[in-house]
């Protein structure tokens, strides 16, 4: 079996770890290359990590990256001159930003999701169902919970079922983005989607979609409670794009969700 060269960025970060742990039980991939945007004088699993640069990854087939914005758009600056395939976990992007990333993807496959979890892309079908089915007596507004370490917010997951709402109506979310809250005991429906993000503990991730008429509340919800269905998320997003051609994929079309 030909094994997928795998390229991680931003390996001393919490996700880069669990996807280094995550990489070495799964036969398809060999890890090949570590980066981050600092020396880091010490070797991880055998492999001294790099900074970002066309040597890094030169014989990588694929790279994932979970870092910040500013370091992303640097890789994928490095993956449009290398001709390599991309999948990005990292949120907190502009508008400008997002469309920078649609451009490269006219070059180099790119897949890109908030969550890379099953269960969070299949919330977000289910939220853009509910509502293109809901009429407009019905507001809406998400609740997204994370660790205290978190600095984005809202979350790339909770601006995921946003886009599920604003898709639901035909409409663009940065359009009918509505106040961001954080670490609010409650916060109010608005004609636009409200967010509100908690930061407390090490909370892996909550979020939740409710939609109200004033006379009843829908609720979508879920909570992961382990890491790893982020990491073997990513893994399974880069084997199913590692024979696509150049375009911008998200999970969606992984899970085949119509």
């Amino acid at each position: 079996m030909e094994k997928i060269n795998l390229a991680i960025t931003g390996c001393m970060g919490r996700m880069g770890q669990q996807l280094i742990k995550s990489s070495k039980l799964d036969r398809k991939f060999k890890l090949i290359t570590l980066t981050e945007n600092r020396v880091i004088n010490k070797k991880i699993n055998g492999i001294k990590p790099v900074l970002n640069n066309e040597q890094a990854f030169k014989k990588a087939d694929i790279i994932i990256d979970f870092t910040v914005p500013e370091c992303t758009l640097n890789i994928l600056k490095i993956a449009s001159r290398l001709k390599k395939k991309v999948v990005i976990g990292t949120t907190g992007f502009t508008q400008k930003e997002e469309d920078l990333i649609k451009k490269y993807s006219k070059t180099i496959t790119i897949l890109k999701a908030g969550n890379m979890s099953v269960g969070i892309n299949l919330l977000m079908y289910l939220t853009e169902i509910a509502s293109k089915s809901l009429n407009n007596n019905f507001l809406s507004k998400v609740i997204e919970i994370h660790h205290r370490h978190k600095k984005d917010h809202p979350s790339g997951t909770a601006l995921m079922l946003g886009k599920g709402i604003a898709d639901g109506k035909k409409k663009n979310l940065y359009k009918l983005m509505g106040k961001k809250f954080l670490n609010k005991k409650s916060f109010p429906y608005g004609k636009k989607i409200n967010f509100n993000s908690l930061r407390k503990g090490e909370v892996i991730g909550q979020h939740e979609v409710k939609f109200s008429s004033g006379k009843e509340i829908i609720t979508l919800n879920h909570e992961a409670f382990d890491r790893t269905l982020y990491s073997e998320g990513a893994l399974t997003a880069a084997k199913w794009l590692i024979d696509k051609k150049p375009g911008l994929y998200s999970m969606r079309n992984v899970l085949n969700f119509k």
